[in-house]
C-alpha cells in the first residue's frame, strides 16, 4: 500500500466526486472518468491494495463478484452486447493508479475494438520445452 492516497481513495472517501454505481463494505464502482466506450465502469477494493496478489481472498472474492453481478447490469444501461473485463496488474501492465482496479468495458457489434490479445505486443515463440518449464513452475508456485 502506498503512502499518499490514491485518486480511488479519494475517491471512495468523497473527496473527489465520482458517479458510484455500486457499493459493499468493500467495494465500490464507478463510471470512469475518461471511459472507452459508454458505461466503462472501474470496479475496485476500498482499501488500496496495489496488486492482485496482495488482496485478502476475501476481498478478491468480494471484487470477482461484484464484476459478475455488475456486467450484466452495465450491458443493459448502455445496450451493449458484450462486455471486456480487464485488469492491469503492474506499472509493466499498463496500471496507472496504483490501487487494483478491473476495467468493464462495453462492446459493441463494430465498435473497431480487438480481443484481449490485442492488448501484448509481438507473441513470444516457445518451443514445447519452454512451455512445459513455465507451466510447471505456475503450477509449483516458484
Amino acid at each position: 500500500m502506498s503512502g499518499d492516497p490514491t485518486i480511488f481513495e479519494q475517491i471512495i472517501a468523497g473527496d473527489i466526486p465520482a458517479r458510484i454505481v455500486y457499493e459493499t463494505e468493500t467495494v465500490a464502482a464507478f463510471l470512469d472518468a475518461n471511459p472507452l466506450a459508454p458505461g466503462h465502469t472501474l470496479v475496485v477494493p476500498k482499501e488500496p491494495y496495489e496488486r492482485l496478489d496482495e488482496m485478502p481472498g476475501d476481498v478478491a472474492a468480494d471484487l470477482w463478484a461484484a464484476v459478475q453481478e455488475l456486467a450484466p447490469r452495465i450491458e443493459a444501461a448502455v445496450d451493449a452486447d458484450a462486455t471486456t473485463v480487464g485488469v492491469n496488474n503492474g506499472e509493466a501492465a499498463g496500471q496507472e493508479v496504483p490501487h487494483v482496479h478491473v476495467h468493464v468495458v462495453p462492446r459493441f457489434e463494430g465498435d473497431g475494438g480487438g480481443p484481449i490479445h490485442a492488448v501484448a505486443g509481438d507473441r513470444p515463440d516457445l518451443s514445447e520445452d519452454e512451455l512445459d518449464d513455465i507451466a510447471d513452475s505456475i503450477e509449483s508456485g516458484e
